[in-house]
């Protein structure tokens, strides 16, 4: 049975045939980086008017406030109308920030900033009386609690960089893939986050746990190349016909169909986890970290070879061992040219 043209194509590219220069054009690939990086900064300044912080749409459990879920709201008020929720809270708060979200097909979500016992009845009474139903909850999370989930997400951030950075530096016994490889886990963090700012979705603890998980599948990616790169990189002798930065680039278009095929088997059920959560049956959770995790696969499937494996041979290409190895290659094949 022939080939199909993607198996011939990882043929070609695992034995050199073809390429797809990573590492002689870096500048393009940092260069596509930095300004997707630079974006994913800019939107949340822009959309909170100078203030980063106001332009992430951060869910109750960090922020803190009331919160009312209006379950089983009956046919009659299908579709439903979220300005009647905006009115039930006015009524009794007339400067209050509210937030509202629909809950599947038959369901509102209200959030506001902290309310007392009283406003909290009246508020309720009055959700109750809108959509003619007594399917009514309140709920309070308070500023400190939600402080101090903003602080264990940080630090289980800092601890899963900090160990990812140790891990790589001791498995290639050499810090810097270790550095090359978390400058790529920021890279994926930043845009992943940026996503967030510019679609406006809440950034809850399940959004949170989505952010360690792409970390965690980008990590995987970057360790497998680096390990292919570690191989060819260790096989150079003085009778090599590549540079450093040629070997390197070699073991990413290597790895480079894995890599694609790893990271469409993973965003496909997650897309789909994606739709069905936020589209079909509103469960919030699902919307969250899915599309953390459908954005930071992505990225990080795009990042290993465009920014991980670039940037490490551009670490290791001053080293003068590297240095001469690369200018006997090329003198030799400036002699062969003549």
């Amino acid at each position: 049975m022939a080939n199909s043209p993607f198996q011939r194509l990882g043929n070609d590219l695992y034995t050199g045939a073809r390429s797809v220069d990573f590492v002689g054009k870096r500048r393009i690939w940092f260069s596509i980086a930095i300004v997707l990086v630079l974006v994913a900064i800019a939107i949340p300044f822009i959309r909170g008017v100078g203030n980063f912080g106001a332009g992430f749409n951060f869910g109750i459990e960090f922020r803190g406030g009331s919160q009312f879920l209006v379950a089983e709201v009956p046919e009659s008020q299908l579709p439903i109308d979220t300005d009647l929720a905006e009115t039930a809270v006015h009524d009794v708060v007339p400067n209050a920030v509210v937030r509202i979200s629909t809950v599947g097909q038959n369901g509102v979500r209200v959030q506001t900033d902290q309310l007392t016992d009283p406003q909290t009845a009246s508020v309720t009474e009055n959700l109750r009386d809108a959509y003619a139903t007594q399917e009514v909850s309140s709920s309070f999370i308070g500023a400190t609690w939600g402080a101090d989930i903003t602080d264990a997400a940080l630090r289980g951030l800092g601890v899963f960089v900090l160990l990812a950075a140790v891990f790589m530096a001791l498995y290639f016994r050499t810090w810097k893939m270790s550095l090359a490889a978390i400058i790529s886990l920021l890279h994926d963090l930043v845009l992943t986050v940026g996503v967030y700012a510019a679609t406006g979705w809440e950034i809850t603890p399940a959004a949170v746990i989505g952010f360690l998980t792409i970390l965690g599948y980008s990590l995987y990616d970057t360790v497998v190349v680096f390990d292919k790169i570690r191989e060819n990189t260790t096989e150079l002798g003085d009778d090599s016909t590549r540079t450093f930065g040629e070997t390197v680039n070699l073991a990413v278009n290597q790895t480079l169909v894995r890599s694609i095929n790893t990271g469409v088997v993973a965003a496909l059920p997650v897309a789909a986890i994606l739709f069905i959560g936020a589209f079909v049956l509103g469960a919030d959770t699902l919307r969250d970290i899915s599309l953390a995790l459908l954005v930071g696969t992505i990225v990080g499937t795009y990042s290993t070879p465009a920014v991980a494996a670039p940037l490490y041979a551009t670490f290791r290409q001053g080293e003068a061992e590297i240095a001469k190895r690369d200018k006997r290659v090329r003198a030799l094949r400036a002699k062969v040219a003549a």
